[in-house]
């Protein structure tokens, strides 16, 4: 007989699993672990005399997840006969789990106050890998020997077996701190302790601190010096609902395994004036380095701190630092409207990847390639393999090397379209759907092929005025109109004309007036809006593609009108999803498909999504499950283009 306990967990990826491996390896119980689709099956030999130990233990040291959606358990007549493998074939960048947060902080433990605590199933792992296959002289850490205690802990069942980069104060790695008129070091518990009071109390003297921790290097600041640019991370649990005004779905996404990013509504005034925002981008402390500082400043009383990401070159007051490489990944966001969550972008946790049947095909971006391992595709960075050999290379449009002589193209949208094909493996269905990021396309799936039905049209600010006075007649009294009334926009209208690269939302944000002259400038704004419906923005097609100059002409209309800026910031999203819908929704009906499909990460925005859900009750849309929906997906979808 079998005790078998089911999570019902989207992810691929396995630290969930190897958690509860790692568990039964430690009892001796034989376990079938095995997951099909959203399934991960435990099935536990249910005559074992330490069964109901091993699941106490289960249920105490389990982290919990932002994919785990439920459980059951049930008894089964098949009988488990081995036990369960351990699969550490590549490494992730995720949350520390609670055993090494707990080992973090007991002061009888090896690894008390050791920044980098870490096994086989958390920590920040993935940054210090330069090479495949996986081993330690394929990691930052081949020139650090193991002390005897860590070879023997990765060699004997528990969390540390097969940990690569295992390491303690003992056979570990120094760090340094370092300002303008002195340098400290740390290698053992009470200096790695002090290390942290010290950069703890600087930040509470309104100093700047750079810390290159497991996930990269982070600069950290008191909230007073926030800019567009940075997270707020609140350090203490049992307060963060008094700044921040969460659902329960958020509260637990912040504190799961994963510690994404998410945008939150903020509670507290003193942080809502300081941004002039009712919402932040916030985070929860996820590696060894961000909680031990964190724990050091909960102490002087601090309940929060900002950050962002950074490089070396970064200036600070202080910079807290060690002698190893790490390959930084971009922070994982994510995205909760009600009961709907996804990955809005971000490469880690999805990445590296091991997903779908093999094909002889490499699928190369800028950074990251597809591949096939013996039966699955394995997705990581380039620079992690050496050659290989295929039939034909997928490769994203702007890369001008030439990998094979039998070499195919693909655009973002339509690989980033295909990625959600092949994850709810709607290959044999047609679809239609809208991709996103910054500029609007759409999209159709035959069964076969993908096509684009209205491409996007990349907004060339270089004429904007001149392409607005010639809309309609009376435009050119409209712009004459901004030039008078508001002369500052107007100004900042005639710099963006001569700026290369400049983005639809930029141009927008300028409109409203805003700091934040970006798609998340007007997405901040657009949240300020309390009422129930905004007013109708001009979004039109006009030669099959979208008409920046009407959209914008129809913003300078209300601006000019005096219309607030959070209502017309909440109505430029409202108008993009009717107009979505409107385009879909014809699609759909002119190719009978039967899929609809959305992606690109400007869908993660709570005003815009909110209208597509109420437009799209009757079919909801398929998103990524594994991957973001934005431009990370694109090497996935790019083995199906």
């Amino acid at each position: 007989m079998a005790f078998v306990l089911e999570l019902r967990i989207p992810t691929k990826q396995n630290y969930i699993r190897n958690i509860i491996a790692s568990i039964a390896r430690t009892y001796n119980i034989y376990t079938d672990i095995s997951q099909e689709g959203a399934t991960l099956r435990c099935a536990f030999a249910s005559e074992h005399d330490k069964l109901q130990e091993c699941l106490d233990t289960i249920a105490r040291l389990l982290p919990a997840s932002l994919f785990l959606q439920d459980s059951k358990n049930y008894e089964d007549d098949v009988k488990p006969t081995t036990l369960p493998e351990i699969r550490n074939e590549y490494p992730l960048s995720i949350g520390l789990c609670p055993s090494c947060q707990k080992e973090m902080f007991d002061v009888s433990s090896r690894r008390y106050y050791y920044p980098f605590t870490s096994c086989s199933c958390c920590g920040g792992n993935y940054s210090f890998l330069s090479s495949y296959p996986y081993e330690r002289i394929n990691t930052s850490f081949k020139f650090i020997a193991p002390c005897n205690a860590c070879k023997e802990e990765m060699k004997n069942v528990g969390f540390r077996e097969t940990h690569h980069i295992n390491s303690c104060h003992e056979c570990g790695v120094p760090v340094r701190l370092v300002n303008k008129s002195s340098e400290r070091y740390a290698n053992d518990a009470g200096s790695f302790r002090t290390m942290f009071e010290v950069a703890a109390k600087a930040l509470q003297d309104n100093k700047k601190l750079l810390m290159k921790t497991t996930f990269g290097y982070r600069l950290f600041y008191t909230h007073k010096h926030m800019n567009n640019d940075s997270i707020l991370m609140m350090i203490n649990a049992s307060k963060i609902t008094d700044h921040l005004s969460l659902i329960t779905e958020e509260f637990n996404t912040l504190l799961s395994i994963e510690r994404p990013s998410l945008h939150v509504t903020l509670k507290n005034e003193e942080l809502k004036e300081m941004f002039n925002a009712n919402t932040a981008y916030v985070k929860y402390p996820d590696e060894g380095f961000t909680i031990l500082l964190g724990a050091e400043l909960q102490k002087l009383g601090v309940d929060f701190i900002a950050y962002e990401d950074a490089d070396s070159e970064c200036d600070a007051d202080m910079l807290m630092d060690y002698d190893l490489e790490v390959s930084a990944q971009k922070d994982m966001r994510v995205f909760l409207n009600k009961d709907t969550l996804f990955i809005a972008e971000g490469d880690r946790v999805s990445f590296p990847s091991k997903n779908f049947q093999s094909k002889d095909i490499l699928s190369i971006t800028q950074e990251y390639v597809g591949l096939a391992e013996q039966d699955t595709m394995f997705f990581d960075k380039i620079e992690h393999f050496e050659s290989v050999h295929v039939k034909r290379v997928n490769i994203l449009e702007g890369i001008h090397e030439e990998y094979h002589k039998n070499q195919k193209i693909f655009a973002h949208d339509e690989a980033s379209f295909m990625s959600v094909v092949a994850e709810h493996n709607v290959f044999h269905k047609r679809c239609v759907g809208a991709y996103f990021d910054e500029e609007p396309s759409f999209l159709y799936y035959d069964g076969k092929n993908v096509l684009r039905i209205v491409p996007p049209k990349k907004f060339d600010g270089s004429r904007i005025i001149e392409d607005i006075k010639n809309l309609r007649e009376g435009s050119d009294r409209l712009i004459d109109n901004l030039q008078n009334k508001l002369p500052n926009i107007y100004e900042k209208l005639q710099k963006l004309q001569i700026q290369d690269n400049v983005k639809l939302f930029e141009a927008v944000a300028i409109l409203l007036g805003l700091d934040d002259e970006s798609m998340r400038g007007v997405i901040k704004e657009a949240m300020k809006f309390v009422g129930k419906g905004g007013i109708q923005i001009d979004t039109h097609v006009r030669d099959n593609r979208f008409d920046h100059a009407a959209f914008l002409s129809s913003i300078i209309s209300y601006q000019l009108a005096d219309v607030s800026t959070s209502i017309l910031a909440y109505s430029i999203f409202e108008s993009f999803g009717d107009y979505f819908n409107d385009i879909l929704q014809e699609l759909k009906s002119k190719t009978k498909a039967t899929e609809i499909i959305l992606c690109g990460k400007d869908f993660a925005n709570q005003s815009l999504f909110s209208r597509m859900q109420r437009n799209l009750k009757m079919t909801p849309p398929l998103m990524n499950i594994n991957y973001p929906i934005g431009k990370e997906n694109v090497v996935v979808g790019g083995v199906f283009v």
